[in-house]
């Protein structure tokens, strides 16, 4: 199967992009969904996060309030290695259910597109775990209507938050220069649409160019032992 690895940064449209190619025929996972699901009481993730950051990211039924924890993360008063003690904790079982995913599709069907997408693929390292990595992108301004819009605040408030956020990822510009694909998500849906489809057909046709490939080798080295 083909490892896709889809990011970009706070409000780029990673899942609008995601869905699209869900529908041309993609598999994809949410490592934002992985970690929601990690951090459910009765999960070891669960229990080291509320160890490291306290019960005050709690709301009263003991789930974890994801607007609390990222308060204790991103906030003003947070320090800066607050970040990287919670990605310490929930990317490594967040990799791993990806792996996992992974070859569950690849069992399924040899020329698959399998897309993973995830917000930090670039600043966890883990870029080198992917076969292709396509990068979605946005302008700034359209990013604070669209948070706003997601979490029904005023523009000011979401200006803030994605400015925050921002602030602690990669820029564009770098993810841009790794990238094999590039969608820009700053004009019409259609427009993306369009993107899409490209990149798709791209990714579909090397999908069944690493299986022949694969199927040829395995050929070649059966034959070779025959041989000897």
């Amino acid at each position: 199967m083909l490892k896709v690895g889809l990011t970009g940064g706070i409000a780029s449209g990673k899942t609008t992009v995601g869905e699209m190619l869900v529908r041309l025929g993609a598999k994809l996972i949410q490592a934002d969904a992985i970690a929601h699901q990690l951090m459910q009481p009765g999960e070891a993730v669960y229990d080291e996060v509320v160890r490291r950051f306290g019960e005050a990211i709690l709301n009263a039924d003991r789930t974890i309030s994801r607007a609390k924890l990222a308060e204790a993360v991103f906030g003003a008063s947070a320090s800066p290695c607050r970040i990287k003690q919670l990605n310490g904790i929930v990317h490594p079982e967040v990799i791993r259910r990806q792996e996992q995913w992974m070859e569950e599709v690849g069992r399924q069907r040899a020329d698959v597109v399998a897309v993973v997408e995830a917000a930090l693929i670039l600043e966890a390292g883990v870029a080198q775990r992917f076969d292709r990595l396509v990068v979605v992108t946005c302008h700034f301004e359209q990013r604070i209507e669209r948070w706003a819009r997601r979490l029904h605040t005023d523009l000011e408030s979401a200006r803030r938050e994605v400015t925050r956020r921002m602030a602690k990822q990669m820029p564009d510009d770098r993810k841009i220069q790794v990238a094999d694909q590039v969608i820009d998500n700053s004009g019409s849906l259609e427009n993306t649409e369009r993107q899409v489809r490209a990149a798709y057909s791209t990714l579909a046709e090397a999908a069944v160019k690493q299986m022949t490939d694969a199927v040829l080798a395995g050929q070649k080295n059966k034959k070779a032992k025959h041989e000897s």
